[in-house]
């Protein structure tokens, strides 16, 4: 394994860090609120500008960078995917090279034509609806259904998606049929599907992404828009998710030294009783373990990439680069409130929305508890009676 970072990973690198530091950071303050009580603060970029921030990302030849070669991506390896994605994630700044869900993968060829080539090309928005409203939902126990009725499906229920659509868009929608759950494609502006915008996220509530609500109501849905086989929803993108966990892992790295990078700049700038704080031992051991745990997982990280790359199975390997990176940022979000000398997310600063992030996520706890079994599992495998 390298240590150090080929001459291309290292252009990559760079052309995603000047993009962040020139284009997004500048938009940060606009996001948090600059009103004195923060009314101002905003979840999203406007339509306008994720546009013309595209159109920039698309000139740099880095638009879809993590979609694979085989769907039209430019055929970056795992690693360089990783190194994009660590340094987006170090801005709060909600934007992304052109991501899709692995889901869309298992597009057949006249679904790939209508709905994934769109998508890459950012002519359509896919809206992924796999949660149901519900505090802690199971998507395994969802109750959307979807009835067989000649050549087509009738589906009834109502889900939430985190998604953010402008202009045309599609819903990739989980529903429960007798073989099991589906998955379906329903087309923006299909009778008996409804779209409406869920809890306000503007000023002090701005940290939280506007969730959708989609109601199906004798909502008739072609067969020729199932996606994969009836029965099959779960498997989609099966094969992909392992490179999924790597690369959503290296986001977790980006946010780390984000924090990392504030934190030190807070310790030199504050000062108490006529010196810097950053003097103190304290402040020392939090940045000095900050910047441990940040490197050890990236490391973690790095070599789940590297093995992805050279064709090994890296089902363990993300797994526990997931897990890692997650626990990694649990732990810097503490010591970081240290620095601060307060709790880690006092409103109007980068690091409330990306430590809220870190200390509120549901979802992602659940997702972990499932690494941890399926990394026991294969540590079990392992011992013989």
């Amino acid at each position: 394994m390298e240590f150090e970072l080929s001459e291309e990973h290292r252009m990559i690198q760079s052309l995603v860090r000047d993009f962040v530091n020139d284009r997004l950071k500048p938009l940060e303050r606009d996001l948090l609120g600059r009103a004195s009580d923060l009314g101002d603060a905003h979840a999203s970029l406007s339509v306008e500008k994720e546009k013309e921030l595209v159109d920039v990302v698309r000139d740099l030849g880095l638009w879809n960078a993590g979609v694979p070669e085989e769907f039209g991506g430019p055929g970056l390896d795992t690693l360089g995917v990783c190194l994009v994605e660590e340094e987006l994630a170090q801005t709060i700044v909600p934007f992304h090279f052109g991501d899709v869900s692995p889901v869309l993968y298992e597009c057949n060829p006249e679904q790939r034509e209508q709905y994934l080539g769109p998508a890459l090309r950012n002519e359509k928005q896919p809206c992924l609806a796999l949660f149901e409203p519900g505090p802690g939902a199971d998507p395994r126990a969802m109750t959307v259904t979807a009835e067989e009725s000649g050549d087509a499906y009738i589906l009834n229920g109502k889900k939430f998606s985190f998604s953010r659509i402008f202009g045309d868009f599609f819903a990739v929608v989980f529903a429960r049929t007798p073989l099991g759950p589906t998955c379906f494609i329903v087309d923006n502006g299909t009778q008996g599907m409804t779209v409406s915008a869920g809890r306000e996220t503007t000023g002090r509530m701005s940290r939280l992404r506007r969730s959708l609500t989609l109601t199906f109501e004798n909502c008739r849905v072609s067969k020729e828009n199932v996606l994969g086989k009836p029965g099959n929803a779960f498997h989609l993108g099966e094969k992909w998710l392992p490179l999924r966990r790597i690369i959503r892992s290296a986001r977790s790295i980006g946010v780390g030294r984000r924090l990392l990078d504030d934190a030190a700049a807070q310790a030199e700038a504050f000062s108490a009783y006529g010196q810097p704080v950053s003097r103190r031992a304290s402040i020392q051991d939090a940045l000095a373990d900050i910047a441990i745990s940040v490197h050890g997982a990236a490391l973690t990280v790095y070599e789940a990439a590297w093995k992805a790359d050279i064709g090994r199975p890296v089902v363990q390997a993300a797994a526990v680069a997931r897990l890692a990176a997650a626990n990694m940022l649990h732990g810097v979000a503490d010591r970081v409130s240290h620095v601060f000398n307060g709790p880690a997310f006092f409103h109007g600063l980068p690091m409330e929305r990306l430590c809220r992030g870190v200390l509120e996520d549901n979802v992602i706890s659940q997702i972990l508890k499932r690494q941890r079994a399926m990394i026991a599992g294969e540590v079990l495998k392992r011992v013989r009676l």
